[in-house]
C-alpha cells in the first residue's frame, strides 16, 4: 500500500515527463538540494521522502539529518539530496506534499497529546482522512504520539447510531453482530456508540462488546457514565472535543478520546526543497 500510494502520486505529478526540467537542464547535470524547514512543529514524512526519491531515481543519495518525530524550527535542515538535477526536481513536489501534510498532522497530534499529560487517557484518530492517503495520515498521527483507531471498515466492528437505528435497537444490533462473528469465524473487536445514559444502560444489560463510545457527552455526563461502567468495558469519548475542552474530558477517567480534527483540520508545516551549493 505504501509504495502504491507514492507511485500514484508520482504518476499524477509527472505524467509523461517533467518538461520544465527536460527543456532546460542538461541530462548529465547533477546537484545538491536540502529540505529546509520554515515552521515550528514535529517533523514527519522523512521515510516517505526517502521512498519517493528511490522510486524516482535509485541513484539519488539521501542524507538524513533529522528523523521523523523530531521537534523542528525555522532554519532546520532535515536532509540533503544529491544526484541528478532532473531527478531531484521530479521528486520535489511529491515529497514536499507528503511531508508538509504529515508534519502538520504530527504537530497537531502532539499538541493534543501534550494536553493529556498526567492522565490515563490516550488520543485516537478517526477515519476522517483524505481518500487515498489514509495510510500516510494515520502514520503521521503515530509520529505525533497519538494512536490509530481502526484503520478502516474491515478491521473492527463499530456500531454507531445509524447501525443501531437501522438494526432496530441496541440489543438487536449487538446480538446480530455476535451471530455474524460466529457464523463467519471472524475475530473482531466490537465497539458501540451510545448517545445518552438510557442507551448506555441498554448496552450494559446486553453486554458482549469490548468498548463503549460515549458520543457528544458533556464532561459532567461523561464522568457519570464512566462511574456507571465501572471499568467493565473500555471507554471512549467522542464528538466536538477541542484543545480547549480535551483536558476536562480526560480528567473524567475515560480510556480514549477520539478527535477527527487530527486528520481533517490541520495546518501544513511550511518547508521547501532548495538547491544547495
Amino acid at each position: 500500500m505504501f509504495d502504491e500510494i507514492i507511485k500514484n502520486a508520482l504518476q499524477e505529478d509527472l505524467g509523461d515527463g517533467d518538461h520544465s526540467s527536460l527543456a532546460c537542464i542538461p541530462s548529465n547535470a547533477s546537484g545538491i538540494a536540502k529540505l529546509l524547514v520554515k515552521d515550528t512543529g514535529i517533523l514527519a514524512g522523512v521515510e516517505v521522502a526517502k521512498k519517493v526519491c528511490e522510486l524516482v531515481d535509485p541513484n539519488l543519495v539521501f542524507e538524513e539529518l533529522l528523523a521523523d518525530g523530531t521537534s523542528v524550527k525555522p532554519g532546520d535542515v532535515a536532509f540533503y539530496l544529491k544526484g541528478s538535477a532532473r531527478s531531484i526536481l521530479a521528486a520535489e513536489r511529491t515529497l514536499l506534499n507528503f511531508m508538509q501534510r504529515m508534519s502538520g498532522i504530527a504537530t497537531q497530534t502532539k499538541s493534543y497529546v501534550d494536553l493529556l499529560e498526567g492522565t490515563q487517557t490516550r488520543l485516537l484518530d478517526t477515519r476522517k482522512t483524505t481518500p487515498g492517503v489514509r495510510y500516510m495520515e494515520k502514520w503521521a498521527v503515530r509520529i505525533g504520539g497519538g494512536m490509530n483507531h481502526r484503520f478502516a471498515l474491515y478491521d473492527m466492528i463499530m456500531l454507531k447510531d445509524n447501525h443501531v437505528d437501522f438494526a432496530g435497537g441496541i440489543k438487536e444490533a449487538i446480538l446480530r453482530t455476535r451471530e455474524y462473528l460466529k457464523s463467519t469465524g471472524k475475530s473482531l473487536k466490537v465497539e458501540i456508540e451510545v448517545r445518552n445514559i438510557a442507551e448506555l444502560n441498554q448496552v450494559l444489560e446486553t453486554g458482549m462488546v469490548d468498548r463503549i463510545m460515549l458520543d457528544n457527552f458533556t464532561p459532567e455526563l461523561l464522568k457519570e457514565a464512566i462511574e456507571i461502567i465501572d471499568k467493565r468495558y473500555e471507554t471512549e469519548a467522542s464528538g466536538g472535543i477541542t484543545r480547549e475542552t480535551i483536558r476536562s474530558f480526560a480528567e473524567t477517567g475515560v480510556d480514549f478520546i477520539s478527535v477527527g480534527a487530527l486528520t481533517h483540520s490541520f495546518d501544513s508545516l511550511d518547508m521547501s526543497l532548495k538547491a544547495s551549493f
